[in-house]
């Protein structure tokens, strides 16, 4: 939890329609689902907003590695999420 604190602080210095800025609230956006849906497991309207949150995120991501590999590389270690899969 403190790595989360010392990342929203980071992130609160950027400007608010950067790609990274998105990608942390959408971050946080899906933590918060998914902990909501461990309990609500039959939630199915969730399910879905989560599904559109993770394709969101996943476009973002996608951009970024295109335009910019290192700030690409340098977020995702950052968030601690996984790489996109590469086709």
């Amino acid at each position: 939890m403190v790595k989360n604190s010392v990342i929203s602080v980071i992130f609160q210095e950027e400007k608010k329609g950067s790609v990274e800025f998105q990608v942390f609230n959408f971050t946080n956006k899906i933590r918060r689902l998914t902990s909501h849906l461990e309990l609500h497991k039959k939630d199915y309207l969730s399910q879905r907003g989560l599904k559109k949150i993770l394709g969101k995120r996943q476009r973002l991501l996608a951009y970024l590695a295109k335009k910019n590999r290192v700030r690409y590389k340098e977020l995702i270690n950052q968030l601690d999420i996984r790489e996109t899969k590469t086709r």
